[in-house]
């Protein structure tokens, strides 16, 4: 059966010039398309304003044939600085990580995760740190060589280019060169083992073999300093375009033309958080070697011999003594709030006598029956050998840390421990956010849900930064919406869109994970059929979404032009994957898989439905409108037709005429012995207007009231129902579900964060700090119902819908300036005032039956009318129905 309808979404005028030359055009006329895919539509790199070239320097390493994993490498450089220094600027870039040092001081750690064929150097500036005479620049390089979250793969190897120019005119280059030194730290064993799956570095670190002041000007290099190998490469490619070994992947660059590129985002700022508590204390007798379970964790490994061990002897200070040997001391201490960084100590202590530093997102204190060791989230812990004397430490890399426990062991004498604190990791973002509303329910999820953004958005976007550090798409995309309305953020999405979609395969479909090691290595795991967890198609369809969005937040097309090409492939990809019956499968479909929120599913075949459905909305509200952004009207008509195609197909397997909404078992339906409903396919039927002739009311029924048989999202992709219940305007239904499901979220209480899923579990693998911030998005969505209606907000929609609210005040930072925004009062008598940016348009929607003073235009939405405001003003006005 086949229905006509209306375009899926209205989406303005979307102009531009043509993207591809005419020969290109032609390989996508109609009459080709009729039959056959379009061609994939390249995309070229080397004129891209990110490309860096930092000759004359040199990428070096330490003189080797080749690099174990986990290994560290001491670069020095020591520079002589006169009078009337005016700037010293410069790049720098260590493969896998760097700490930049001058003059034995931190400056910078870096570099941003990053597609090896296109990794990016971090700028330095270090006009106001350099001083006159001896200067030492110091680059303590890790090369993970195992994959890690935020490193797929790669080679060793180091470049720096710092410009010095004096008041006088006179100009001075350093580089990185032959007049370097290297040192190989065995402080850090190079060789170690991994952490887990996606922790590459699993740290042990001892002070005795360290090099202390190493970075300062008076430090004398002995014999173990070498001269830098300088690699054979040049300065415009990455590492991998290097002769550098990576001895254990065999990785190289191979026909791939890699590109150097600059940083596309602010330096991460760091700040000191030194409000902790010390919760509990106790001492644990082991019963087997400490170091054998930490490698394997046995079982009965230790007891619990005594409970507040530990003296106060000041602010900050915990004093105790030694417990002899096979006795461990235990300090547990606590944040205020969910945070990432690198936690820090100091102790005096004995040498020799060993911590470690263990770190956790939820736990319950022994003394409260929790477990004594707090080893139970992937293996986050590392190891530090003390000196003899005072030693502060810290992890090179960074951790999600609500909790911290120090297990002190092979101690003798007193020991003094202070100085705990977090440096924290946060991104530099333009606006502070300014949100408040009355109901304090919400208050408390529109604040966990900053605390998550915090801790999930600094160079890339992850899902969580304890478990995996990994950036997705899909579920993890949502994201985004905060990041332009309540931050006025725009350039860490324009760099997440890039660097997601360099993960495209040759096949067509893109890793989700990207970059990251993951799905590169569940590529070989699916060809073996030993995992599930295939690259995501849904993940995939879902950046489709995060691409259109950025282009209708900023109007930016410049950050697509690398990106718009391999969406273009990923539709050829879609309908070569497209099956006899007219639909997308779920099922057999090779290494790729669909996820969808796999707890709202009895059955993989049970997501065909809402899979087309969700690839429906993307190519008609997606793709199609960023193909005539880009000129591409043809393509634009390809995508339209494919999708009304598997609208009609979707249509025939899984519309019930009964029940006039899609059942996502329909086909099986007498076979199982009962109907299926899911939230997925419900919302984005609502949403991308696919039920049938409008017949929405059941759909909006079923998500106002779940019965038993609907399955229903994680919490991030609950906003899915959430927005279509906004759209129907079904209000109380989303308070309801914010004030039973949401606020029961144990991570908002306690961790002042988003959790994974519904039920979290401290002492275990839950993430507490997750991508779940629907209520921080819906608030300015839908709530106070600003949207962008044309790319760059030159038409803007305010549609308030504060439903019990008394209070809803905001402001929405647009590319166009902010646009402040205050709901006052209850229903019948409230008060709207709305300072709006220059340059825009805004249709304000409201109740029919409001008398507002302004222009007004046609509504398309039954029960509501349209009033229009102009840009640069400020309206105040009374609603007495809204």
């Amino acid at each position: 059966m086949s229905y006509s309808r209306r375009d899926f979404f209205k989406t303005g005028t979307l102009g531009g010039a043509a993207f591809l030359s005419t020969h290109q055009l032609s390989a996508l006329s109609g009459s080709q398309r009729a039959n056959s895919s379009p061609k994939v539509l390249p995309t070229t790199i080397s004129d891209s304003p990110l490309a860096l070239d930092l000759s004359p320097a040199r990428w070096v390493w330490y003189p080797s044939q080749r690099t174990l994993p986990n290994t560290f490498i001491l670069f020095r450089r020591q520079i002589r600085i006169e009078n009337g220094l005016k700037s010293a600027k410069g790049w720098i870039l260590g493969d896998s990580r760097y700490q930049l040092d001058l003059n034995g001081q931190r400056i910078q750690w870096g570099p941003p995760p990053a597609d090896p064929r296109y990794t990016e150097a971090d700028p330095i500036d270090l006009t106001e740190q350099l001083q006159v005479g001896e200067n030492v620049l110091g680059a303590t390089v890790l090369y993970f060589g195992m994959g890690d979250g935020t490193w797929p793969v790669g080679k060793p190897g180091f470049i720096f280019k710092l410009d010095l120019e004096y008041q006088s005119g006179l100009k001075e280059t350093v580089v990185s060169d032959g007049q370097w030194q290297a040192y190989l730290a065995r402080s850090w064993q190079p060789g170690h083992y991994k952490r887990w799956y996606l922790r590459a570095l699993q740290e042990e670190f001892d002070a005795n073999l360290y090099p202390y002041g190493w970075s300062t000007p008076e430090f004398k290099p002995g014999q173990d300093w070498l001269p830098v190998q300088e690699l054979r490469g040049t300065a415009h490619f990455t590492a991998l375009s290097t002769n550098s070994s990576d001895y254990l992947y065999n990785s190289s660059a191979g026909a791939t033309t890699t590109q150097l590129r600059k940083r596309s985002i602010p330096l991460i700022v760091e700040k000191d958080i030194k409000e902790v508590k010390l919760v509990t204390s106790h001492t644990v007798k082991w019963q087997r070697p400490i170091q054998e379970y930490f490698e394997m964790i046995p079982p009965d490994a230790y007891q619990v011999v005594a409970q507040s061990v530990v003296e106060e002897t000041g602010d900050a200070n915990w004093s105790f003594q030694a417990k002899g040997e096979g006795t461990g001391v235990v300090l547990t201490f606590s944040f205020q709030e969910q945070m990432v960084g690198w936690p820090f100590f100091t102790i005096e202590a004995a040498a020799g006598t060993t911590i470690e530093l263990l770190v956790h997102e939820a736990h319950v204190p022994q003394s409260e029956g929790g477990p004594a060791i707090m080893n139970s989230h992937f293996h986050s812990w590392s190891r530090f050998v003390c000196k003899e004397g005072v030693n502060r430490f810290m992890p090179f890399d960074y951790e999600s840390v609500k909790w911290l426990q120090l297990h002190i062991h092979h101690a003798t004498g007193p020991i003094k421990v202070s100085d705990v604190g977090l440096k924290r990791r946060l991104y530099d973002f333009p606006n502070a956010p300014n949100i408040k509303v009355d109901d304090p329910k919400l208050q408390q999820l529109i604040d966990a849900s900053i605390n998550t953004i915090y801790n999930n958005a600094h160079d890339t976007i992850v899902d969580g930064a304890g478990r995996e550090r990994q950036q997705y798409s899909g579920d993890i995309g949502h994201e985004l919406h905060a990041l332009y309305s309540v931050f006025g953020e725009s350039r860490l999405p324009a760099r997440y869109l890039n660097t997601f979609s360099q993960g495209l395969t040759v096949d067509g479909f893109f890793l989700d994970t990207w970059p990251a090691y993951d799905r590169l290595n569940r590529l070989a795991q699916r060809q073996l059929g030993l995992t599930p967890w295939g690259p995501l198609l849904d993940h995939g369809i879902g950046f489709n979404f995060d691409c259109y969005h950025h282009y209708l937040y900023t109007n930016d097309k410049t950050a697509l032009s690398e990106v718009f090409p391999r969406l273009t492939r990923f539709f050829v990809y879609l309908k070569e994957l497209r099956r006899a019956d007219g639909m997308l499968p779920v099922e057999d479909i090779g290494i790729p898989t669909v996820w969808l929120d796999t707890d709202a599913y009895q059955q993989q075949r049970h997501k065909q439905c809402a899979f087309n459905l969700y690839a429906i909305g993307m190519l008609q509200g997606a793709f199609a409108p960023l193909c005539q952004a880009f000129g591409q009207d043809e393509l634009a008509k390809d995508a339209q037709r494919f999708g009304q195609q598997l609208w009609e197909s979707t249509i025939a397997q899984f519309w019930d005429q009964g029940e006039k909404a899609f059942v996502c078992n329909l086909p099986w339906s007498l076979e199982e012995g009962t109907t299926r409903y899911c939230e997925r396919s419900l919302a984005h039927a609502i949403l991308f207007h696919l039920c049938p002739k409008g017949q929405t009311q059941r759909s909006i029924a079923l998500l106002s009231n779940p019965p038993n048989n609907l399955g229903r999202c994680y919490p991030a992709n609950a906003n899915w129902g959430l927005w279509a219940l906004a759209q129907a305007g079904q209000t109380e239904a989303i308070f309801q579900d914010l004030h039973s499901r949401w606020i029961q979220m144990a991570s908002v209480a306690s961790n002042n964060s988003m959790q994974e899923a519904w039920y979290a579990q401290p002492d275990a693998r839950s993430q507490w700090s997750h991508a779940a911030i629907a209520p921080l998005f819906l608030t300015y969505m839908d709530l106070a119902g600003i949207r962008p209606l044309e790319p760059g907000f030159e038409r803007i929609q305010i549609r308030p819908q504060p439903g019990p609210l008394q209070l809803l005040e905001l402001a929405n930072y647009t590319v166009k300036g902010p646009l402040d925004y205050r709901l006052s009062g209850s229903k019948g008598n409230r008060r709207l005032r709305v300072s709006l940016p220059a340059g825009c348009t805004v249709e304000l929607l409201v109740d029919e039956r409001e008398e507002l003073p302004y222009p007004r235009a046609k509504s398309e939405l039954a029960g509501l009318q349209k009033f229009i405001l102009q840009g640069g003003k400020q309206y105040e006005m009374r609603l007495a129905f809204s």
